[in-house]
């Protein structure tokens, strides 16, 4: 079969995670629920950081890090939903690379926040006396701008990258949403390049952050262990459990997506990797950060305090 121009593609299929329609319904009801805790979770965590009483750097990363990760998980689980309850599995090729377009982009934009944050508390704990100084609102703001101009220009490059592919054959995708490295390896034109390029960046765009993540907390570490009291010591790493929880859990389960996708060729055990960091990660984030931070949890439950005191009475 002669390959089909780029152009002359309309649409794809999304396969998913089942072809057994008795399944279907307990992955939407499953999907569902944990996309709306992520939503809500995360709303909640902007909510609470809009309070005057916590308003820091290290809360102005996080209501940015909680917005990128509804719109994270807002990019590939609606579609998904909508899929399975149509029954109708196709995805136009401008839905696609513009799904593409965003997943990578607040992909990115998650590992740079995340760096930032352990640059915030690299400051907090190394420099205390300077902390103000150095992470003053304009500087905040720079590195905001700056991680979401790095990451619009990767995701753009990534999608320029594949707008230049040619596709033949079946234009069936073996995952829920249309991720880059599917793509590039559904073409059927030389995609050495792409291929280049993506693990170019990969090793660019997530092991940058990954060494200044490393190198941050090495010497908060230090800084810690050189602080007497035992007391003093706690008060200072219980400061940066909540990152550091999250840190880990979104570095390994990508880095558990990557190597099942290498180790083994099955498609479902790379789907069900890909969900704990597309899915589950952004969800959990809004409860780490709750439970272990007791700023975010006394302005939570002045909130709700004050919707309870607030709500209407009805007379039967």
């Amino acid at each position: 079969m002669a390959p089909k121009n780029i152009t002359e593609v309309s649409e794809f299929l999304l396969l998913g995670f089942s072809e057994e329609q008795e399944l279907q319904p307990l992955v939407f009801g499953l999907f569902l629920s944990m996309y709306l805790v992520t939503v809500f979770g995360n709303l909640l965590i902007i909510l609470a950081v809009s309070d005057p009483c916590v308003h820091t750097p290290m809360y102005f990363f996080l209501s940015n890090l909680s917005f990128v990760d509804i719109c994270f998980t807002s990019t590939t689980i609606p579609k998904m939903l909508w899929n399975i309850q149509t029954q109708n599995k196709v995805i136009t090729y401008e839905g696609c690379i513009t799904q593409m377009f965003f997943f990578t982009l607040f992909a990115g934009l998650d590992d740079f926040l995340l760096t930032v944050m352990a640059y915030d508390r690299f400051v907090a704990i190394c420099h205390p006396l300077h902390y103000t100084v150095i992470m003053n609102p304009q500087i905040c703001g720079i590195l905001v701008l700056v991680s979401w101009a790095i990451s619009v220009l990767h995701s753009l490059l990534q999608t320029l990258m594949v707008l230049r592919l040619s596709f033949c054959g079946e234009l069936e995708i073996p995952h829920y949403f249309c991720e880059l490295n599917q793509m590039v390896q559904l073409a059927c034109s030389d995609n050495f390049l792409n291929d280049m390029v993506m693990y170019f960046a990969a090793g660019l765009l997530a092991g940058g952050p990954l060494s200044g993540i490393l190198y941050s907390y090495s010497k908060i570490v230090s800084s810690i262990y050189g602080i007497s009291s035992a007391q003093g010591k706690l008060k200072a790493f219980s400061t940066c459990v909540s990152h550091l929880s999250v840190v880990s859990l979104f570095y390994c389960t990508s880095l558990g997506v990557y190597l099942s996708s290498s180790a083994t060729q099955s498609s479902h055990s790379s789907e069900i990797a890909s969900v704990m960091y597309t899915v589950v990660t952004p969800m959990l984030n809004p409860f780490i950060y709750s439970l272990r931070n007791k700023d975010i949890k006394r302005v939570m439950q002045a909130f709700f305090r004050k919707a309870a005191l607030n709500r209407p009475f009805v007379f039967s």
